[in-house]
């Protein structure tokens, strides 16, 4: 479900429609960090770079502070959020047509608002902050909504497994890129110095995780088995909520969105987030 969901979630932040609803609420366009960090951040409001690293958690906080230090000068929490309802309005109909008003679209956003609103947010400060907000009423922006939750919900839970393997935010890269998920230079986007990344490859070599070139060895390879266990673990209670049967009729009826969000070419080949790898 993740694997279906992520991606109808991270169109925002790469789809021209975001980067023009963006622009108009000052923000800069020229790469997708400027508009990524408010977007994502305005359901937690106008707080500062330590409480979005906190959430955030892999990004250098030296990263978060350039973009949200000045983010809440160029706009207002609101406002952002309603830029990204229109963004995704206009993206969604961009990318599905008239898709976004059959039955089909509308059935998925009502099983996904219903796995959404079973999600204990305890804990969970980007679903709880998202799950919070009122929802819109067409059914392409409630299914991205859900998607939103959903999928924040299982990045809260990801974060706490890191926690209990012991990985902090530039280790959780390094030992995530060690076992092939997606290449370092991928990772390089989330703001870490060279320095900083031998760093976190020095201390996990210290735990007998990586070796020698930065390979996971067996310890650091089950180690990261451990962490998706757990995550998939803490993220599976909206789905037994939801039940088997709707579980795979929102898995049937998800999959032509899907189809067609990949198939616009918006999206990178690969991510940070080891879809399709782990």
């Amino acid at each position: 479900m993740w694997h279906l969901l992520e991606p109808l979630h991270a169109v925002l932040y790469y789809a021209p429609e975001a980067f023009e609803e963006a622009a108009a609420l000052g923000y800069g366009t020229k790469e997708r960090w400027p508009s990524y960090f408010p977007f994502r951040a305005a359901p937690l409001g106008a707080v500062g770079a330590e409480r979005v690293a906190s959430a955030f958690y892999s990004f250098s906080p030296r990263m978060v502070a350039e973009h949200i230090e000045p983010a809440w000068r160029t706009s207002s929490p609101a406002a952002v959020l309603g830029a990204r309802d229109r963004a995704i309005d206009r993206a969604y109909r961009s990318i599905l047509g008239d898709r976004v008003d059959s039955p089909e679209l509308a059935e998925a956003a009502a099983l996904a608002r219903r796995a959404a609103e079973a999600a204990n947010t305890a804990g969970r400060p980007l679903a709880a902050a998202n799950a919070e907000l009122p929802w819109p009423q067409p059914a392409h922006l409630q299914l991205w909504r859900a998607a939103t939750i959903l999928r924040e919900h299982r990045g809260d839970g990801h974060l706490a497994a890191l926690l209990i393997a012991g990985l902090d935010p530039a280790e959780s890269l390094v030992s995530f890129a060690a076992i092939g998920a997606a290449s370092v230079e991928r990772f390089e986007s989330r703001g870490w110095s060279g320095a900083e990344w031998r760093a976190a490859r020095e201390r996990l070599a210290a735990r007998g995780l990586v070796d020698s070139a930065g390979t996971a060895t067996d310890a650091g390879r089950s180690l990261r088995r451990q962490v998706e266990r757990h995550t998939d673990q803490l993220a599976a209670a909206p789905w037994q909520l939801l039940g088997p049967d709707d579980t795979a009729r929102l898995a049937d009826l998800l999959g032509e969105f899907w189809v067609a969000v990949i198939g616009s070419g918006l999206l990178p080949s690969e991510t940070t987030l080891g879809i399709g790898k782990v």
